[in-house]
């Protein structure tokens, strides 16, 4: 099976970034307005084709499973008080896709999160997502890779364009080319596995909705000097894998902080196959950083029709 129809999201952190908030409730259920991260992350996935969502949870994350859980009080109540918008918001939450959850039993890095889903996730390609980075764009942002996904059929890595002072946060990729640069072509020797397979013609500027270029990387460095970054793109946790990543996870040996990391297995990759880079065209909130998170919750605050129009004067209003 060749359709994206599967996404995993490692869930199991202890978010400790945003404490005391995230004593007694997961980080991914803090809310942009009214909303929590994790169902803006949901509902683009959902959006982009994807039929079901498997949660790599940990201890302490029962409340995202309630989320998106059935409840029949909640509805009754909502019923009997007439409030119709809300009944059918909560109604369309809990049917916004397939719900499988998996536990990590022990914080062992996201490599070892994916590991998890193995069984669940089968013999097809797949989606993987963070769970507390939001992309707003047009078109949605898995469905921007997928497309992607579907002309190359190899390892797709969702990039965003970051400002030159925060690539030293982030892991930057390394174009194989400029992008917009002519096609690449490659042929791979017999009897050598770590030459790269034969490279089909790069996608040109604006041939796939959506997208504003994908490009051959030949790596990722980590949190780069700027003197030393190989690009201003950076990966906000969106990828799609075929299902031979479990292969390279489980030959790849505990790194950083002793735990499985799914750049560590992504490295491997790198030697054996073609990996292509997508620049996501929207805007990026990297949720687990608290200035980050207060910004999504001023631009969706200020998208809003309720409140949009109001908040704003408020913000005009202020002197700073």
């Amino acid at each position: 099976m060749n359709r994206i129809r599967k996404a995993v999201i490692p869930v199991a952190g202890f978010g400790t970034r945003f404490l005391p908030a995230t004593i007694a409730q997961p980080k991914e259920m803090l809310t942009v307005v009214d909303k929590p991260v994790i169902q803006y992350i949901v509902e683009e996935l959902v959006a982009s084709g994807i039929e079901e969502i498997i949660f790599v949870t940990g201890r302490g994350k029962r409340a995202i499973e309630d989320h998106f859980d059935y409840s029949a009080e909640l509805e009754e109540l909502l019923e009997g008080k007439g409030k119709k918008e809300l009944l059918e918001e909560v109604k369309r939450i809990s049917s916004l896709a397939k719900f499988v959850y998996v536990r990590q039993h022990k914080p062992l890095g996201n490599g070892h999160a994916l590991l998890c889903a193995k069984e669940i996730v089968g013999n097809e390609p797949f989606a993987f997502s963070y769970g507390d980075d939001i992309i707003d764009s047009r078109v949605p942002a898995l469905k921007q890779m997928i497309k992607a996904y579907e002309k190359y059929r190899d390892l797709i890595m969702g990039v965003v364009e970051v400002p030159r002072d925060k690539v030293s946060s982030y892991g930057i990729v390394r174009p194989k080319q400029p992008p917009h640069s002519p096609p690449i072509s490659a042929k791979r020797k017999q009897g050598n596995p770590h030459l790269s397979p034969p490279i089909s013609p790069r996608a040109k500027q604006g041939e796939l909705e959506g997208v504003d270029d994908v490009f051959e990387i030949s790596g990722v460095v980590e949190k780069p000097d700027l003197e030393n970054a190989p690009s201003r793109f950076a990966n906000p946790g969106r990828y799609i894998f075929n299902p031979d990543i479990f292969d390279y996870l489980e030959k790849t040996k505990p790194g950083k902080g002793g735990e499985i990391w799914i750049a560590d297995a992504v490295e491997k990759v790198f030697r054996d196959k073609a990996v292509y880079a997508c620049k996501i065209n929207g805007t990026y909130y990297d949720c687990g950083n608290k200035l980050e998170y207060i910004k999504a919750n001023v631009a969706y605050a200020l998208k809003r029709k309720d409140m949009g129009e109001e908040f704003e004067k408020y913000l005009k209003g202020l002197k700073l």
